[in-house]
């Protein structure tokens, strides 16, 4: 991906509404038409377009318009950005089917998330929505059984075999492929540290069920714990992409059978009430999508919300070049919580939990030491103030 460029008032004036106005689910080929003619930079639009992982959308609303409508300059930029787009999705499902074969022959329970699950659930396309790598969800009991299967298979993991082993838990298991661009994410319910509350993992298991990805039946979460899982996700990255909340409001739209007061209380089973409160509003603010008349009262009465939301609109055109100062992102962790001693109980664990880039060796002992938790909030405050002095 392209670094995105310094924004200029022109590219906010111009191609943010673009982008906007393609990812909303009540798309107006009208309005699409009409901002389009004021792209004087395609390329500068198709490399926010990827920051913000929205290609598919653009280019989809270019052919639901017409692009007999457009610059051939423009429409030739969607088009290239697409296939490159396409050529990413084919091989992370060809991969993803390759990972279910080795995990059901290992009789592993696995639950996809995000990626070619979400894609199909919400748009119902594999190929709707851009990402770059695969998330699976299994037990922390299985975490070292599939790293030793995988690596049997060829895979490489990030995390070494002896910090697994001794009990290390990362901030993700990553893995990927020699010779391959494919990266795999595996979580668990320990791994999952931005939820609030340990995760339920086995309600997780008896709730889930299959999405067709292209046409093979793969497990996945409960379309209800999915969106949970988007808006903890979302809270995770304070929101610096417009497919996340393109995603949101896509199921809102488009999956109707969704049981909002499971939801609810699925929620409230992990502490992530006002998480999914502002996911909502944001895509009601955002993209214009319906906030469910089941959720209306509980997000019109948390007030806090609002102020959240209108703290996100003011990074989210900058896709994550611009991101909130360290003052900022813990005030954010501290509010999206919920009540003042949840959010102050949220914030220090989040400060203090280690991950891999905390640990004084990969391979040490089991546990986390005193010395690396203390010394994680210096760590992060001086890789903050790092990234802001690069960005001046």
């Amino acid at each position: 991906m392209r670094p995105l460029p310094q924004l200029d008032p022109v590219s906010l004036r111009c191609d943010w509404p673009l982008l906007i106005e393609v990812a909303s689910p009540l798309l107006d080929t009208a309005n699409v038409i009409e901002r389009a003619r004021g792209i004087l930079e395609p390329e500068r639009l198709i490399t926010l377009a990827q920051q913000h992982g929205v290609v598919a959308h653009l280019f989809s609303a270019l052919a639901q318009a017409g692009p007999q409508h457009f610059a051939a300059a423009l429409v030739g930029a969607a088009r290239s950005a697409r296939k490159e787009q396409l050529h990413s999705v084919m091989s992370l499902t060809a991969e993803l089917f390759r990972l279910q074969q080795i995990l059901i022959e290992s009789r592993i329970e696995f639950l996809a998330t995000k990626g070619p699950a979400l894609a199909c659930r919400a748009y119902g396309d594999m190929a709707a929505r851009c990402y770059a790598d695969l998330d699976l969800l299994v037990r922390h009991a299985d975490v070292l059984s599939v790293t030793r299967q995988l690596v049997a298979a060829g895979y490489v993991s990030q995390t070494p075999l002896s910090a697994i082993e001794n009990q290390r838990v990362p901030g993700e298991y990553i893995f990927h492929r020699a010779g391959t661009q494919s990266i795999l994410e595996l979580q668990t319910q320990r791994s999952f540290r931005y939820f609030p509350r340990p995760l339920p993992i086995e309600d997780f298991f008896q709730r889930s069920t299959t999405v067709k990805v292209d046409g093979r039946a793969v497990p996945a979460l409960s379309a209800e714990d999915e969106f949970v899982l988007i808006a903890v996700h979302g809270a995770k990255h304070f929101w610096e992409r417009l497919m996340w909340i393109a995603d949101v409001a896509a199921m809102i739209y488009n999956c109707p059978e969704v049981d909002w007061k499971r939801i609810k209380q699925a929620a409230a089973d992990v502490g992530a009430e006002r998480m999914v409160r502002v996911a909502l509003l944001l895509a009601n603010r955002v993209l214009r999508a319906e906030i469910p008349r089941e959720m209306e009262r509980e997000v019109e009465a948390d007030t806090a919300c609002a102020t959240l939301v209108r703290k996100i609109e003011s990074w989210l055109p900058y896709g994550g070049s611009e991101p909130p100062a360290l003052v900022q992102r813990a005030l954010f962790r501290l509010r999206i919580r919920g009540e003042l001693f949840a959010g102050a109980r949220y914030l220090a664990r989040l400060s203090f939990s280690t991950t891999e880039e905390d640990w004084s060796s990969a391979t040490g002992g089991p546990g986390t030491s005193l010395r690396e938790s203390l010394r994680r909030p210096f760590r992060l405050a001086k890789k903050y103030r790092r990234r802001s002095k690069e960005r001046s």
